[in-house]
């Protein structure tokens, strides 16, 4: 067992995006493998390795490629579920990434394709594929543009559903990277990555790349990983801890807005109460001054009146 592990956006990060002929070949191969098109050439654009924790949290592309004919992708290693919506945050990585082209002077046809791969270690989509492509569409499917004009795509692949026990010459080249990420840890001990080191070129490829890293370039980059994602713990409480101060002041706001209303019916209510007193002390003066030259009957009809509501007041 080794500490080699794909499954951490660091290691992801170096042995695809390095800036050598190694980790080119590597990338192209993926890029082919899950976006199904053949790709001649691939520049990354974010070679280096972020490492300024404090600022994780700011939205971030793991590893920015453009392809030859100037395609856009942005790949992403997402190891856990967090609280910060998924679908969300990689929505809008796209849109950001889409608008971050250069337009001035230029036609809208002119635009490239922007695409955000996404590597999910969990399950998000509610179907049994383990690699699916979103774009612009209706409630009933119908696509907002022609298929050879959509010019932004979000094709997630979850690791979760690979089925690890399915034999190995039933797998797809998908199933089997798949399959590396997932268990390259293992090396040799492994039978299924044993076949595939020898017998598949393109896992060979990955394999070299992952053995150029030391026993002691592992443990850093676990180690960097791990700082990574307490950052982002961290900044998932502190949004969290801000959100709960949020809504106690909003329910102290809203309390507040009761407590006035609910004086300010008090007064009202106290304000006609004194006014039907008022009214009550008239008409009880009114009775008491007429019962002097006329009898109740004649108070009733007079007044309009009940004789018994005449009676109350004498």
């Amino acid at each position: 067992m080794r500490s080699a592990n794909l499954l951490n956006d660091f290691a992801f990060k170096y042995v695809f995006g390095e800036d050598c002929k190694e980790a080119n070949d590597a990338l192209k191969s993926l890029i082919t493998v899950f976006l199904e098109r053949k790709v001649n050439s691939v520049v990354v654009k974010n070679s280096e390795i972020v490492k300024d924790y404090s600022k994780m949290k700011s939205p971030r592309l793991d590893l920015l490629v453009e392809f030859d004919d100037r395609t856009m992708v942005d790949l992403e290693m997402q190891l856990r579920q967090t609280k910060d919506n998924l679908p969300i945050r990689f929505s809008y990585y796209l849109a950001r990434l889409h608008g971050s082209q250069q337009l001035e002077g230029k036609y809208y046809k002119q635009l490239k394709e922007t695409i955000v791969l996404v590597f999910f270690n969990v399950n998000i989509i509610e179907n049994d594929k383990m690699c699916n492509t979103f774009t612009l569409r209706n409630e009933e499917g119908l696509s907002f543009v022609e298929e050879s004009q959509d010019r932004m795509k979000l094709r997630t692949v979850e690791m979760a559903k690979l089925d690890l026990y399915k034999p190995l010459e039933d797998m797809n080249e998908q199933e089997k990277m798949i399959y590396y990420f997932l268990n390259c840890h293992k090396g040799l001990d492994d039978s299924k990555i044993k076949v595939m080191i020898e017998k598949d070129g393109v896992i060979q490829m990955l394999e070299k790349r992952v053995e150029t890293i030391s026993d002691d370039g592992w443990k850093k980059i676990i180690e960097d990983f791990q700082k990574l994602h307490e950052n982002e713990e961290r900044m998932e409480l502190q949004l969290e801890l801000e959100e709960a101060h949020k809504q106690v002041e909003e329910a102290q706001k809203a309390k507040e807005e009761v407590e006035k209303k609910f004086e300010e019916a008090n007064k009202q209510t106290e304000l006609e109460t004194k006014r039907a007193d008022a009214a009550e002390k008239k008409i009880q003066d009114m009775i008491l001054r007429l019962s002097s030259t006329m009898d109740v009957k004649a108070m009733a009809t007079l007044l309009n009146m009940s004789v018994d509501e005449i009676k109350k007041y004498l």
